[in-house]
């Protein structure tokens, strides 16, 4: 359909109706967000035949720090998108516009190989997705596209994942008729950010994005990764996920997340390993002595976490299979208590000062005795954002309070979204 036309459509509400089934309760607003991204694509590039694509931002339930050690993780797609409107065109070149930022040009001629002048920019990402597109057999289209992204840099929500998903959706749908799987598209973001941008990041954030709902994933083999969708819908069971920005500052953070994978593996090395994975609570007991003079307390302490962790995965899986809640928050709860007390990863030794992490899971811990739920630390940890599972009519009280200690709009209210990327048919 042409931009005009399109126009027209959603002018006349003939899309509300597939909004509303994308987008739930969160569907008001939706229209006009849709009508002023089109409006972008007529200024920018012209009445062509266009498409809308959306894709999730994700949040990480469970398998806190596991990945990196071919772990097990949880997690979940959640309500807030990256948008885009796109075309295909007839030069050489890819031209996304996202919102607030400059247009990025990219000639497909240069998305055969990193250019480390691109690391850690937007256009790397999207040389990498079309680099990895072409070596896993499929094809790549020059197409120019607006996008408008819900998912905010620094939200610990993925924005990076979901705009590199984003890419893949759009060439996925333009160029190969959607027949690339969401598990494929996820590994082929992985590569653009490891490759093109620089970033040596594992498959979570993506796969999350790409795939939609809850989701399994077990990293034995990251190079194939086994990943388990699970039917469970948290909004019918009458819980809101909240995530909550503490507003922490990130800086000169990065050795507190390298220390993380660094130690674990210092503890697999001692067992020929190059990987936590495989190796038994008993045996880190039974060789405690020799590894803590070898590694360190914390170091054998974030091992014991990895192990104990894995299992937990594996429960809450079996939880949410069953459609037990109870088990499953029990295990959420757990993470969070290993992760502040083994792996210590809620707040930096640098600046022990700032402690958002921990103010805002006390608090938390505080207001919702007898609510039922469970809240942890979100993500990577030392800074930024803790999650919470609310009861649905207590999350109003329980923003105002959250907003109240760190500042308007720190907490959002989300749903786990059950569509990862798509394109969207109005």
């Amino acid at each position: 359909m042409k931009a005009t036309e399109l126009k027209q459509y959603l002018t006349e509400g003939r899309g509300d109706a597939a909004l509303r089934r994308l987008y739930g309760k969160k569907a008001e607003g939706q229209r006009g967000r849709y009508l002023s991204l089109l409006g972008d694509f007529l200024s920018e590039y012209g009445d062509l035949d266009v498409s809308f694509f959306s894709v999730p931002g994700r949040s990480e339930i469970s398998g806190n720090h596991t990945d990196h050690n071919h772990g097990k993780v949880l997690c979940g797609a959640i309500d807030l998108d990256i948008i885009a409107v796109a075309a295909k065109t007839g030069d050489d070149c890819i031209r996304v516009h996202s919102k607030g930022y400059s247009e990025d040009v990219i000639p497909l001629s240069e998305t055969d190989e990193p250019n480390e002048a691109w690391f850690y920019k937007s256009r790397s990402l999207i040389a990498g997705v079309c680099a990895g597109m072409k070596k896993n057999g499929h094809s790549v289209v020059p197409f120019c596209a607006c996008t408008t992204n819900d998912v905010k840099t620094g939200s610990g929500l993925s924005s990076s994942a979901a705009f590199e998903v984003m890419i893949g959706n759009i060439e996925n749908h333009l160029a190969n008729g959607g027949r690339i799987g969401a598990p494929e598209i996820a590994r082929i973001s992985q590569y653009a950010e490891n490759v093109f941008f620089g970033k040596p990041c594992g498959l979570m954030d993506q796969t999350a994005c790409a795939v939609g709902g809850f989701v399994a994933i077990d990293f034995a083999d990251p190079r194939d990764p086994v990943i388990t969708p699970l039917d469970f819908d948290l909004t019918a069971n009458g819980y809101s996920l909240c995530i909550v920005n503490t507003g922490g500052n990130h800086a000169d953070l990065n050795d507190d997340y390298a220390s993380v994978p660094a130690e674990m593996k210092k503890i697999a090395a001692y067992y020929g390993r190059d990987a936590l994975r495989g190796i038994t609570f008993d045996q880190l007991i039974a060789d405690a002595p020799v590894l803590r003079r070898a590694a360190g307390d914390r170091a054998l302490l974030r091992a014991m976490h990895f192990v104990s962790e894995n299992e937990r995965v594996e429960r809450q899986t079996a939880a949410l299979e069953k459609k037990d809640l109870d088990a499953f928050f029990a295990g959420v709860k757990a993470s969070g208590d290993s992760s502040y007390k083994y792996l210590q990863n809620v707040y930096t030794v640098k600046n022990v000062e700032e402690q958002g992490l921990s103010l805002a899971l006390c608090v938390t811990e505080r207001i919702t005795q007898g609510w039922g739920g469970a809240f942890r630390v979100h993500g990577g940890g030392f800074a930024g954002t803790i999650q919470a599972f609310i009861p649905s009519e207590k999350t109003a009280d329980y923003a105002a309070i959250m907003d109240h200690v760190f500042g308007a709009g720190a907490c959002s209210v989300l749903a786990v979204r059950p569509e990862g990327a798509i394109r969207v048919d109005l």
